[in-house]
């Protein structure tokens, strides 16, 4: 695992990056070495889709290349808010679950494009295939 970078508690996993946060209004930073391997590699995943673009839980997981849409979720879950949370969707194309409307909100903000009645995103136009 190398040295601890300096100031840190925790060495720093090889290849992946901390992750800025927000809970409650207080900002934070999430330390790669904080994370395991598997989260820090769908948080870095998640880092990558570009503005105006989406990748559903199951998108993320064959990105990752292991784990599937529930493993993703269960990540997103407890350190999504280090990351553009609302690009990762269920596979119908609606926000996840309890946030829709921030969601909504920050896809018309980066112009990502929705379906007929601007509830689901659709993905056969906004998803990204990680290229």
């Amino acid at each position: 695992m190398g040295r601890p970078a300096a100031g840190s508690l925790s060495p720093r996993l090889p290849g992946h990056q901390d992750h800025d946060a927000t809970f409650r209004g207080a900002r934070f930073v999430i330390h790669a070495g904080l994370v395991d391997d598997y989260a820090a590699d769908v948080l870095d995943a998640v880092d990558r889709i570009p503005p105006g673009r989406v990748m559903t839980y199951g998108d993320v997981a064959e990105y990752v290349g292991r784990g599937g849409p529930r493993q993703v979720g269960a990540v997103m879950s407890r350190w999504g808010g280090a990351v553009a949370w609302w690009r990762v969707l269920r596979a119908d194309g609606r926000p996840p679950p309890g946030h829709e409307r921030t969601a909504l909100e920050r896809y018309r903000a980066e112009g990502t494009p929705l379906r007929p009645g601007g509830l689901r995103v659709d993905l056969r136009v906004a998803r990204w295939d990680g290229r």
